[in-house]
Formats: structure tokens, sequence, C-alpha cells
């Protein structure tokens, strides 16, 4: 994967990377699609707002479709009918999110699905040889995601348990290669909860392996902004400045922002799709709930500065309505406008850092999504539960 830094505004960057499936301008966003498809949207769409490429996730296209459909179509872009780039996670993740169904041994994970209770084992080696069935751009090495709060022990032995499944995750890589008619990049993850120390002996020990980009994984699990924040300003500096910085699972608009400010490249999160089925909009003056009752009769549009489809088309009231009476076209709205307000939010801040004035931007964007009082400031808000 080329990867190259384009312009710098002190710690923040904009740049780009090619993959075989089309270029990628950083910072980006990857909207998530868990199971081969972006909830409530069409592939069709996400091209015409922008979206330069999506997220898979292994352990739930492990379980259905299973990667050996999906190869034989071809690879995810095939059988998904997605003609750009795809980044798919390890399954990592839900050793953290389904804990109360796997077990974690130096071998690896066994899971019990969360569809049937059927048990299943996911190793370095085979996490690696999935996606490489999946034909993803992008794969991620296994990894542990612990929880916050979490004890300095329990941190370092999963810290150090991470440095070796990615070394067999990078081993098992060079002995097998992409399996389809494209080349497959691999990333390792940088672990060690908020603890200084382990996170600095995590980036050396990963970055010793050698991979083709890093993440920053095991944040926005419940931790302070302010930890987050300084864990990854300690990354930037620990991680190679020529290859992609990529924050794992990450956020709000401002978490975004300022992560971006502290070197980060690279960015995904349910926050925008899963919020937007529950009637939340994030707008340049911060998140609204569409299904409250002042918009009831409302004529203006979600956010008169935004250009997309929802905002040009649709007013406040009608979209209340289509909540109120659990239409789905209010889902796929909804989602419409959150990703594009997000894609926008990359471009504008790609623009503000070749242009020299990243910070003066920030400032002023952070100061306008918090003038809106219909939700709290944007730095405290969390995926509302799906209904």
């Amino acid at each position: 994967m080329n990867f190259s830094v384009t312009a710098r505004d002190k710690r923040a960057r904009s740049g780009r990377f090619e993959t075989a499936h089309g270029v990628v301008e950083t910072p980006a966003f990857m909207p998530v699609g868990t199971q081969g498809t972006v909830k409530a949207l069409e592939q069709r769409e996400l091209a015409e707002v922008g979206a330069q490429i999506i997220l898979g996730n292994t352990y739930h296209l492990y379980l259905r479709p299973g990667a050996d459909i999906v190869a034989g179509a071809g690879g995810l872009q095939k059988f998904a009918g997605w003609n750009g780039p795809i980044l798919t996670d390890s399954g990592g993740y839900q050793i953290f999110s389904l804990s109360e169904l796997r077990t974690i041994e130096e071998s690896g994970v066994v899971f019990r699905s969360h569809l049937d209770g059927s048990e299943h084992a996911f190793s370095p080696e085979s996490v690696i040889e999935i996606q490489r069935k999946l034909g993803s751009d992008i794969m991620m090495v296994l990894d542990e995601c612990t929880p916050y709060p979490c004890d300095r022990e329990y941190a370092q032995k999963s810290c150090e348990l991470t440095t070796r499944w990615a070394r067999r995750c990078r081993d098992f890589w060079e002995r097998s290669g992409p399996l389809h008619g494209w080349p497959q990049a691999l990333f390792g993850i940088v672990q060690g909860s908020v603890y200084p120390d382990l996170r600095e002996q995590s980036a050396r020990e990963i970055t010793a392996i050698g991979f083709d980009g890093y993440a920053i994984g095991g944040l926005a699990v419940g931790e302070p902004a302010e930890s987050m924040y300084a864990t990854v300003e300690q990354c930037d500096a620990l991680l190679p400045e020529h290859q992609p910085r990529y924050l794992m699972g990450v956020g709000t608009p401002e978490n975004l922002i300022e992560a971006i400010d502290r070197g980060v490249d690279m960015f995904d999160c349910v926050l925008p799709t899963r919020n937007a089925r529950n009637g939340m909009l994030f707008t340049r003056r911060g998140a609204i709930n569409v299904r409250n009752a002042k918009y009831k009769a409302d004529p203006a549009p979600p956010d008169p500065d935004c250009s997309c489809y929802t905002c040009r088309t649709h007013s406040l009231a009608y979209l209340r309505h289509l909540f109120v009476a659990r239409e789905i076209l209010g889902f796929q709205l909804a989602t419409l406008h959150n990703l594009s307000f997000y894609l926008w939010l990359m471009r504008r801040s790609r623009e503000a850092i070749q242009a020299g004035g990243y910070a003066d931007w920030k400032r002023s964007i952070v100061a306008l999504m918090t003038q809106n009082t219909d939700l709290p400031a944007a730095r405290d808000v969390r995926p509302i539960t799906t209904a």
C-alpha cells in the first residue's frame, strides 16, 4: 500500500494511500458495513455521499454468509457490489463486546455464536485466512481490546498477548500472501489501555514487527475524553511518520477533529449510522433529536448549510413524521445525512490542513457544534440504544 503525506499543519496531516480498488484521501472516515452493508443505505448512495472506503467485520462475515461464499464470489467487493476499498477488522472488538460469549487462550479466542450458540475458534492464523478469503484491501491483526477501567496487571498481560498474536499474524501472512488477484495490506494494533508505559511498550513492539500501517485500539470504551486524547498524542510520537495511523472505533465529531490534530489519518465508528436510526442528526450547530415535538411543523431542513439529498429535499417536520410513523425511509434519510456530515467534516479537515489553518478551523467548528441545546455537547454524546 503506497501512502504519502501531502500536507502538514503541526501534528495534523493530510495524505493519500493507494489500493487496488482506489485512492483514499486522509483524514478519512470509514462508514461501518459490519455484515457487508452499511445499514439503511445502498452502495450507490455511499458513493454519492463521497465514501472512499468502508469497513467490514471479520467475525460477523465469518458467521454469515461465510468466508468461503464470499471468496467464491470473487471477494467482498464483488459479493457486495462495492467498487471501492474495504478494510476488515479482525474480530478483536468482539473479544470486548461479546465478553460473556468467549474465552481467551494463548492459541486464540473461542466464541459462542451470538446467533445460535455454536462454538467457533479464532486464532491469529485463522483470522488472517478469513480476511484473505474476504479479499479486503486492508486486514487487521487479531488483538484484545481491553475494557475500561482495567487494572494494570491485566492490561500488561493483554498487551503482551496482542504482541504475540500480531507476530503470528504477520508470519502467517508472509507465508500465505493474497488469495485474490490484488495486494492486501496488514495493519498492526497498539494496545495498553490508558497506561503510558504500556502504550509505549506496545508501540515499540508492534512497530518492530513491521506492518503496512498502525491502529490505535482499546479507546472509546468508556475512558474520559482527556485520557483518549493523551493516549493518541503519545502514540503519534511513537508511530512511524511514513505510514497511516488508524484510531479504531472513534467517535463523535469533536473526537475526530481533536484526534486529527494529534496526527490520526483514519477513523471508523457506528455513531453516525446507529444514532441516525434513532433520530439523532449531527449538524454544524450540534446534534439534534428529530423526534422532538418542537419539530412537528418545522419547515426547515435539518442543517441549512448541508448540501446532502436529505437537507436539499426534506424538512424536519417530514423527518419527524417518518420516525413517529416508524417508516423505514426515516432511517435511510437520517443515515444519509449523518454520513454526509461526517464525510464533509473529513473534507474540510483536509482543506484546513492544506491551507495551514487547521487550529483556527478546529476552534470555529467546535464552537459551532456546541451551540445547540437540543442534546448534550458533542463530547458527551454516546450511541443511543437501537430501537
